[in-house]
């Protein structure tokens, strides 16, 4: 599902020409919604079926990630702190100074990095697939192992691979993406449980049924970390 963002641009980041869009309106109040795809992906393969409804009576900021869709890729690492350090120049470029979260996977991680880092810039974290260490992975994702429903098939990856070439500068680094994307979700993460435990954000945690990260897990996180103060029903603004 493609939609059209009411604005797109360019900023510059940390060595990076980082693109974002933006969707929805900003009438002044409330805090603007950054939403955050993940690995190997690009904001409509992540969000666009979700984008409608996300943006209906809200500023949304979506940008994509060093060597992501849009954003060409610079001769480092992908690694959460990063990322996220890239995010918070975003905000600082177009002049956020708090925003609430949702990071898929690792836009999951980044959001993460981003709230326990720089807590003041973080109102409500909502964290899809995201686990705070490796071993919340299933053991076939750890071990690579592709005959798993777990993981993606070859229909996925065309589809990724569509969507990266379709927009990006060097649309050839495909494979370089998922290098990068794989060394990524390798690596040893930096957190610890006493971290989750000061997480000022009210934090949502969302998994799914063939999801990467294990229930046992995310249940761990749900014990840790803050839980959402968000009244149960809420009619969403409208723009005028």
């Amino acid at each position: 599902m493609t939609n059209v963002p009411d604005n797109s641009d360019y900023a510059k980041v940390n060595g990076l020409e980082m693109y974002y869009e933006s969707h929805g309106c900003d009438d002044g109040r409330g805090r603007p919604l950054v939403l955050l795809h993940g690995g190997v992906l690009t904001v409509d393969l992540s969000f666009g079926a979700v984008l409608p409804a996300l943006s209906a009576g809200r500023r949304v900021v979506a940008p994509e990630l060093q060597g992501h869709g849009h954003t060409a890729d610079v001769d480092r690492a992908m690694t959460p702190a990063n990322l996220a350090g890239d995010v918070v120049a975003l905000l600082d470029a177009l002049g956020v100074e708090q925003a609430d979260l949702l990071g898929f996977s690792l836009g999951g991680l980044t959001a993460l990095h981003l709230a326990l880092r720089h807590p003041e810039r973080v109102g409500r974290l909502v964290l899809a697939a995201t686990q705070y260490t490796q071993d919340g992975y299933h053991e076939e994702i750890r071990t690579g192992d592709h005959t798993s429903p777990r993981m993606p098939g070859q229909a996925d990856f065309q589809e990724m691979s569509d969507a990266y070439t379709a927009v990006a500068p060097q649309p050839e680094r495909f494979r370089d993406l998922i290098a990068k994307c794989t060394a990524a979700a390798q690596a040893p993460l930096p957190w610890t449980a006493d971290d989750l435990r000061d997480l000022r954000a009210p934090t949502l945690l969302v998994i799914g049924d063939t999801d990467f990260v294990r229930i046992e897990h995310a249940a761990e996180m749900q014990r840790l970390t803050p839980g959402p103060d968000w009244p149960s029903c809420r009619r969403p603004r409208t723009c005028r």
